[in-house]
């Protein structure tokens, strides 16, 4: 889509180039900035070693094929634990507790150690872990099922719950792979969605089918709540549940300042700055998050919607005037912000959405790099003069007017001339890890979204 340029109303002073980047150091010091070992994989890796370890203690020491139920008991409550961390992990009380504990660091704490406490939002990587190792003991677990039926020792109707089972959660795996998930990302979803509330229902009854063939004379509902399965998936449907108990259709107000771009405003609720909130136009099927934006004592919050899609695209041609909301407020990367006594924060286009609310809030010194087309005429000039009210000395790159930027060199620069201790960047996700990655190899703290949800 094409964009008038701004020649007569530059938002930022004519800036230089951005200076070249020094050379990275040997690969040796470097080696743990490389993507494929960031946190995230790294926290995977752990579950899955640990699962390992748990496995071979089974085999050798442990002779859980040695017990009497061929080792199903172990068997089932490994997965279930493992399926647990992956729910859980993901709720979003449990996200807000995982980045406050993180930031609870004073900046006087050495630099590396807040580096590595800043990567909190990576805890995906414990989801990922859970759920393939659960996915990899429930199959275990089938297997056995199958080996005892063959002998008559099984109940055919635990068997055909435990094969279901396990094709959903095979489903919920390999619709979550990332070239799955980045090109289908509805089905995914949806997936996730109706195939988790199914493998949920299937434990249950598996459950209690299981405890009714075990109680040996004692009462049913004794014999549930003695069960620690019955608890754990207690604690699962609460987590899932949560979030749509908070479903609810509320006003809206959008304004639209492009074709490009649309300005919803909220007033049922105040988010804390940081924040993200889920909405959508068909509340079974698909949902949308995006960045809260309150203004500091003003009740509400805005959202920015870019342009970046259908869906996207018919919120903004087709503004509505109500609009379904869920789930509770949940943190964001851009909170680590606290650990550090100076960010610069680096954003593309609509990333300006997440990183304004930071900016309103002051909480810490911070430097803006921006990079938009005709950031008056796609944002419009109330949301631009807003930004230079708080961030007079913003780096504001008009693209229209210069061309697409070296975002690693232009986020370097403002590092080095400002002294902040890291940078965090929100842009697309090719450029979040272009700039990330091409500053963290040279030793610098960098931040940004890392797309595995």
């Amino acid at each position: 889509m094409d964009h008038p340029a701004e020649p007569d109303h530059p938002v930022s002073p004519d800036l230089p180039a951005p200076s070249d980047l020094p050379a990275p150091p040997p690969w040796p010091r470097r080696i743990f900035s490389h993507p494929r070992l960031m946190p995230y994989h790294r926290l995977a890796a752990l579950v899955l070693v640990g699962n390992l370890a748990l496995l071979y203690y089974a085999l050798t020491t442990g002779g859980w094929w040695r017990a009497a139920d061929g080792g199903l008991a172990n068997l089932s409550y490994v997965a279930l634990a493992n399926v647990a961390l992956a729910v859980v992990i993901r709720q979003q009380y449990v996200i807000n507790l995982l980045f406050w504990l993180a930031t609870r660091a004073p900046t006087r704490w050495p630099l590396r150690v807040r580096w590595g406490l800043g990567k909190v939002y990576h805890f995906g990587g414990l989801h990922v872990g859970g759920a393939l190792a659960g996915t990899a003991w429930f199959a275990g677990y089938v297997a056995e099922l199958t080996r005892q039926a063959l002998a008559d020792r099984a109940v055919t109707a635990v068997l055909v719950l435990s094969y279901l089972l396990v094709a959903l959660l095979l489903a919920l795996v390999a619709t979550a792979l990332p070239p799955v998930r980045g090109r289908r990302h509805d089905l995914f979803e949806r997936v996730h969605r109706f195939g988790g509330w199914a493998a949920l229902i299937i434990l249950w009854a598996q459950t209690v089918l299981v405890v009714d063939g075990a109680r040996d004379g004692t009462p049913l509902a004794a014999a549930l709540l003695g069960s620690p399965t019955l608890w754990t998936l207690a604690l699962l449907t609460v987590s899932v549940a949560l979030p749509w108990l908070r479903l609810r259709r509320v006003p809206v107000q959008v304004d639209r300042p492009s074709n490009h771009v649309a300005l919803l405003t909220f007033g049922h609720t105040t988010p804390f700055a940081g924040s993200s909130t889920a909405i959508s136009r068909r509340p079974l099927l698909e949902w949308h998050s995006f960045a809260n934006v309150p203004a500091p004592g003003a009740r509400g919050f805005r959202l920015t919607v870019s342009r970046a899609g259908d869906w996207t695209g018919a919120l903004i041609d087709d503004p509505p005037n109500r609009i379904w909301v869920k789930g509770i407020t949940t943190a964001g990367v851009a909170n680590i912000e606290t650990l550090f006594t100076r960010v610069v924060y680096v954003a593309t286009g609509s990333g300006i959405g997440p990183v304004l609310p930071h900016l309103l809030a002051g909480k810490v010194p911070a430097h803006l790099v921006w990079s938009t087309r005709s950031p008056r005429t796609t944002y419009g000039d109330e949301l631009v003069d807003e930004i230079l009210r708080v961030q007079p000395d913003a780096t504001i790159w008009d693209t229209a007017r210069r061309g697409k930027p070296d975002m690693v060199a232009l986020a370097y620069q403002a590092w080095r001339a400002t002294g902040a201790e890291a940078v965090i960047c929100i842009a697309n996700q090719k450029l979040t890890r272009q700039v990330v990655h091409g500053l963290e190899r040279r030793g610098i703290p960098a931040y940004g979204a890392i797309w595995d949800s």
